[in-house]
């Protein structure tokens, strides 16, 4: 089970400052539905070649300045 929650109004904020800060991603990885978060977690761990806490780490990081540039 994942770590967090991600409300879609949160994702909409959260996936614009995931693209800017890797703008490599496509909207295919950043694909997301309420409840999938470990999908996504998952998704993001193959694409950025980075581990769980990494991931989960800077998706928490994000929401926690959700109304900032800050990621």
């Amino acid at each position: 089970m994942a770590e967090l929650s991600i409300s879609a109004t949160e994702w909409d904020r959260l996936k614009l400052k995931l693209k800017r800060k890797y703008n490599h991603l496509s909207d295919e990885d950043l694909a997301y539905e309420a409840g999938q978060e470990e999908q996504l977690i998952i998704r993001l761990m193959d694409r950025l070649k980075r581990n769980r806490e990494y991931i989960v780490f800077t998706l928490k990081k994000g929401m926690e300045f959700l109304n900032t540039n800050r990621l």
